[in-house]
């Protein structure tokens, strides 16, 4: 109840007042059925604009501290991001990547539509970085088609640095479905799982007309080389990188 108070009373109506998003390709999401929302990531408030385009709930995982924070703001915390419609996942431990997968293959079989983020992180130029292939292993293991998300202008609403709303147009384009049943039986392939990631992050950069660069975002950012971690390929991003 409180996802759709959202979308409708609280937050959506300002939206569309203040950044008049434009919505394009909404009839590519499937009546029912369960789906993967890959998109591109440019600001923290991507996930609220993805689902006020979207005429279905969206599930997006979010990491566990948003909902095991104490005391009375913790508790509001909780309450907010679960009724948004936020999945908590465990991103501590060494095995957080299988963990965020293994939450994502739950609300798959429940026919759910689950918004992921293939780069692992916000952009922080606002170009298009290298997607992990946690997305293409879902896609390849449930046989769910994935659905590329293209968000236009959402880094100029909210930049990166101290929180503040500005009213800059936006443009959200849902993809035609990618069906990647030709890879039947070849998840786990890493070769197979980087072809399908590359084949989603080249629709994203071709729907939003961003530069593509062919490193991990979150490596950029913390000045590392790309892969240094054995997981680090896999994880899909939570909601908020």
């Amino acid at each position: 109840m409180f996802y759709w108070l959202l979308k409708f009373v609280l937050v959506g109506p300002f939206i569309q007042l203040i950044n008049r998003p434009k919505v394009e390709g909404v009839e590519n999401i499937p009546a029912d059925g369960a789906a993967i929302l890959a998109g591109n990531h440019l600001s923290f408030t991507d996930w609220l604009f993805t689902p006020l385009a979207s005429p279905r709930r969206i599930t997006y995982l979010a990491k566990a501290e948003y909902f095991t924070t104490p005391g009375f703001k913790g508790r509001l915390q909780k309450f907010f991001f679960s009724g948004a419609g936020q999945y908590p996942i465990d991103r501590s431990s060494g095995t957080a990547a299988e963990g965020a997968l293994d939450s994502a293959r739950k609300l798959l079989t429940e026919g759910r539509l689950v918004g992921l983020y293939p780069e692992g992180t916000r952009s922080p130029d606002g170009r298009l970085y290298k997607g992990k292939t946690g997305v293409a292993r879902l896609a390849l293991e449930t046989g769910v088609p994935v659905i590329p998300v293209a968000l236009i202008g959402t880094d100029e609403v909210c930049p990166p640095g101290p929180f503040r709303w500005r009213p800059r147009k936006v443009t959200v384009k849902f993809g035609k479905p990618i069906d990647f049943s030709r890879y039947e039986d070849m998840g786990g392939n890493r070769f197979v799982e980087r072809a399908v990631t590359d084949e989603i992050m080249y629709e994203l950069m071709r729907m939003g007309d961003q530069e593509y660069v062919d490193v991990y975002a979150a490596s950029l950012k913390k000045g590392v080389p790309s892969g240094t971690r054995p997981d680090a390929d896999r994880i899909p991003q939570t909601m908020a990188g």
